[in-house]
């Protein structure tokens, strides 16, 4: 379930628990827009933090160039005994 089936849960518990005042026998509509709203919120996070986790670094394009400098003490290169 993608980012836009989570936003049409959210919106259909939305509907279901403000937007109507239908009565049926055995279930609470108001429950089970709210349980649909959860659920949506839910997936819109697992959703977001699996993308976060998939998108990463791109390498740098430029080149990075170390320089070292050398210097000379006379006795790490050699010439001074």
């Amino acid at each position: 379930m993608g980012l836009g089936g989570c936003i049409i849960l959210i919106a259909v518990g939305a509907i279901l628990t403000f937007a109507t005042d239908w009565d049926m026998q055995g279930v609470n509509l108001d429950l089970v827009g709210i349980i649909l709203m959860i659920v949506g919120l839910i997936g819109v996070s697992t959703f977001s933090s699996i993308a976060r986790r998939r998108r990463g670094v791109p390498p740098p394009t430029t080149t990075v160039v170390e320089e070292r400098h050398h210097t000379r003490d006379g006795y790490s290169d050699g010439y001074g005994v």
